[in-house]
């Protein structure tokens, strides 16, 4: 006979951050306190033999998502995120993903989420999850930026470079950051998770009311000392490894200082986010230079893709601007700096 299903309150707690900064250690400690790994899951592999703790599915609807989105999985544009989110507001996604965490619910009440592609539909989760009478809470695996693109370039063969790593990072958690702001949430540093693991989750667990965490017996603490193996922090590179361009490697570095501020006690505050809200438009800035002054090289891989010769310059008609293709309901939750961002990137600045 089964043990009888714990009377907590239905919580949902989603795991985020980039790919390689912790987030599967996070999963699987969640997964051995108590907190429920939806079924199947992802079958654990050489580039992380302890399991990644990702139910299938997620990592499918997710998939699928991008796809249509026409984003990366590690897409360094500012703009990715308002693809993201148009189709993550259509109301054919939301209820699916709501009826998929209903479905286990009725397994647990506390279930634990992760993906490295989770951070791209966090407003999908957050609505799905109140839609079943849920309340979500967020973890955010915080990891040093160098150490993340040594991982990734080292686990997954990625041929794109140190910069496009670092600028998808920075991306990726800028973003994350600001999408879950309004959320009961927490910054977690890896390293501080594989030197007092103990400590760190049943900090999360008091912070977040994680009920089957606060409720830990002897028998899953002593499993936990037997997954966490503090060798897993193998890479030792340092940001001025990468040999980033000036202004990327600045920011990258202050962001990763504002970011250890949210991991301290007290460290979530307005000034802070004012802080990463200067950044994330600081990027967008950046990002939207870069774009403008690389364009010839865009079209000449494009055509070199095509196999064909370069056309003879055309003028080319006026179309609408990103900003403007976007759905009102959408644009709305825009940060106006990244709207600005975008529209400079396009050339067409609004005159104040």
């Amino acid at each position: 006979m089964s043990d009888p299903v714990p009377d907590y309150p239905r919580t949902a707690l989603f795991v985020a951050g980039a790919g390689r900064s912790g987030t599967s250690t996070m999963a699987g400690l969640m997964k051995i306190l108590g907190l429920h790994v939806p079924q199947p899951e992802v079958v654990a592999d050489a580039t992380n033999p302890k399991g990644f703790g990702e139910p299938q599915w997620v990592v499918d609807h997710h998939d699928r998502l991008l796809r249509e989105a026409l984003v990366q999985v590690s897409d360094s544009r500012p703009e990715a995120w308002f693809d993201t989110g148009r189709v993550s507001t259509r109301e054919p996604e939301r209820i699916a993903t709501a009826a998929w965490l209903e479905s286990h619910f009725e397994v647990s009440p506390e279930l634990v989420v992760k993906d490295p592609r989770l951070s791209w539909f966090l407003g999908l989760w957050r609505v799905a999850a109140v839609r079943t009478g849920a309340r979500p809470v967020f973890a955010t695996m915080l990891r040093p930026p160098a150490e993340v693109v040594g991982s990734k370039q080292t686990y997954y063969a990625n041929k794109l470079g140190s910069a496009h790593l670092a600028a998808s990072w920075l991306n990726m958690l800028l973003h994350t950051e600001r999408g879950t702001r309004d959320s009961d949430r927490v910054f977690v540093r890896y390293a501080d998770l594989l030197d007092d693991w103990t400590r760190v989750t049943m900090d999360v667990g008091e912070r977040l009311q994680l009920q089957h965490v606060l409720h830990a017996n002897s028998e899953q603490i002593r499993d936990g000392h037997r997954f966490v193996d503090p060798s897993l922090r193998r890479m030792t590179q340092t940001l001025d490894d990468l040999g980033l361009p000036k202004r990327l490697h600045e920011l990258v570095s202050e962001t990763w200082d504002q970011l250890n501020r949210l991991a301290e006690p007290g460290g979530d505050t307005a000034e802070a986010h004012a802080t990463l809200d200067a950044l994330r438009e600081a990027y967008a800035d950046l990002y939207a230079e870069s774009a403008a002054i690389s364009r010839s090289s865009v079209v000449h891989a494009e055509h070199r893709l095509k196999g064909r010769a370069l056309p003879a310059p055309e003028p080319e008609p006026a179309a609408p601007g990103v900003v403007d293709r976007i759905p009102h309901g959408v644009r709305a939750a825009i940060p106006p700096s990244v709207r600005r961002g975008l529209r400079k990137a396009a050339g067409r600045e609004r005159s104040e």
